[in-house]
């Protein structure tokens, strides 16, 4: 009936997709409300009312920016520990400013943005996760929109820059203690004191203009990271990339089995059978 009426099909929500209700809803509200009327007579069910239509409208308004999230964050591409707290930070940002467009759902946006605040409350002020973020060059200091706090996670930084910097050895020191200069005359002498300098901090000095160069450059791509070997050495360090579990999933999901306790706690021997048996019953007769 849906079918022949607008030319689609409804979706129905999956347990283990986690957009699939949204998707769900979201395929609802794309039909016209005339169809919707009809389909529901057809059906013999009642017709959608105005007000249940602009909730749904405004339901999926809010909740588009957290399966765009949920897909960042469950996909293969951009699996690396630096995606977590700017897309953490986006979310919450876009979340909170649709709150004035709404008159029903209106309460939906803070209940988003304080449950995530809740559960990811040990990550969100986690410094190794913000200095995954920093050195992912797509986001730098991007995703921050306070100052003091972009100042801080500079900071933190260069400090960690200063970490990877080799310290002088015992020789290096000795040498440069060595060191003495020629014994002047007078007149250079007074010369000498009057422009009397101190020594710039090589390393200090090398590190923060490679943090500083490296926040200023334009570019997003990871290839950039080769002209800063400092901080890419950090990145490579804080964002070891974690293997998805999509992939795996697919072999052995059969559906809503997969939160079932037939799949609970599957010892090696278990798992290899059925993933086989699985599969072989394609080869059967």
């Amino acid at each position: 009936i849906v079918g022949d009426t607008v030319g689609k099909k409804l979706l129905v929500p999956c347990s283990t997709r986690w957009n699939s209700f949204y998707d769900a809803v979201a395929r609802i509200i794309e039909m016209p409300t005339s169809d919707l009327n009809t389909i529901s007579d057809r059906l013999e069910l009642k017709c959608f009312s105005e007000k249940e239509l602009q909730f749904l409208k405004e339901y999926c308004a809010v909740m588009k920016p957290l399966t765009v999230a949920l897909d960042i964050l469950q996909g293969e591409e951009n699996c690396y520990f630096g995606t977590l707290l700017p897309t953490l930070e986006v979310l919450m940002s876009k979340t909170l400013e649709m709150k004035e467009g709404l008159t029903i759902a209106a309460g939906l946006p803070d209940a988003i943005a304080q449950a995530i605040q809740r559960c990811f409350a040990s990550v969100l002020e986690n410094e190794d996760a913000m200095l995954a973020a920093v050195t992912l060059p797509m986001f730098k200091l991007r995703w921050l929109k306070d100052q003091e706090k972009k100042e801080m996670v500079k900071g933190m930084l260069i400090k960690e820059c200063h970490k990877l910097i080799p310290q002088p050895g015992p020789v290096q020191q000795a040498a440069k203690m060595q060191v003495t200069p020629t014994t002047p005359d007078s007149s250079s002498s007074n010369v000498q004191d009057f422009f009397c300098f101190e020594d710039d901090d090589d390393a200090f000095s090398t590190v923060e203009t490679e943090v500083l160069t490296y926040l200023r450059t334009t570019e997003t791509g990871m290839e950039i990271l080769k002209q800063f070997p400092t901080i890419k050495g950090i990145s490579l360090k804080k964002n070891a990339a974690t293997p998805s579990s999509a992939p795996v999933e697919r072999l052995f999901s059969l559906g809503s089995l997969v939160q079932s306790p037939k799949r609970n706690k599957l010892s090696d021997q278990r798992f290899e059978r059925l993933l086989l048996m699985r599969y072989n019953h394609w080869f059967e007769g």
